[in-house]
Formats: structure tokens, sequence, C-alpha cells
């Protein structure tokens, strides 16, 4: 079993407007992780993630590429100490 691990991001590019929070949270919710995503007042998008460390790994990966019709520039991670979160991903507004 991997360790978990907890990471915050912020994803810089075209990633407002473009159902980014939506896949984000799909995509979140398919690997079994805990944690949030939301805009920023800049035009980022920002969150936390909480889960295995192969399944943080597999989000990283897909936060660089991103939903279909945003275009992701760069990746901010940093990670976190492990909480214990039990799985549920959320938009906040």
């Amino acid at each position: 079993m991997s360790t978990a691990r907890r990471i915050t991001f912020v994803v810089t590019g075209r990633v407002q407007g473009v159902a980014f929070r939506a896949h984000c949270c799909s995509e979140a919710e398919r690997l079994q992780l805990s944690g949030f995503v939301r805009n920023r007042p800049d035009g980022a998008v920002e969150g936390e993630a909480e889960g295995g460390g192969a399944q943080i790994a597999a989000f990283c990966t897909w936060l660089h590429r991103g939903s279909q019709w945003s275009k992701v520039v760069c990746v901010e991670v940093e990670e976190l100490a492990a909480t214990g979160a039990p799985p549920g991903f959320g938009v906040l507004r």
C-alpha cells in the first residue's frame, strides 16, 4: 500500500471558464482523493488533494494535462502533512 500524501497545487493558464474545476473534481473522485479545488481572482486554479502516493502522482500528471478545453501553462505543487482525511473532493466557491 502506498504512503498517504497531501499536496497543495496552483495551476495557471487557460483554466477558468473551461470546466477545469469540474474535471479536476471528477479525476480526484475517480482516484478516491480528498480535498478541494477553487478559482483564484488572478485567473489561476488552486486546491489541495490527499490520498495514496500513487493516486497523488496520477493526479499530478492529470493536473499537467488538464481538461479537454483547458491549456495548462504551469503547475506548482507543494507537499503538506497528510491528515488522514476520508475520500471526498469538492469544488469551493
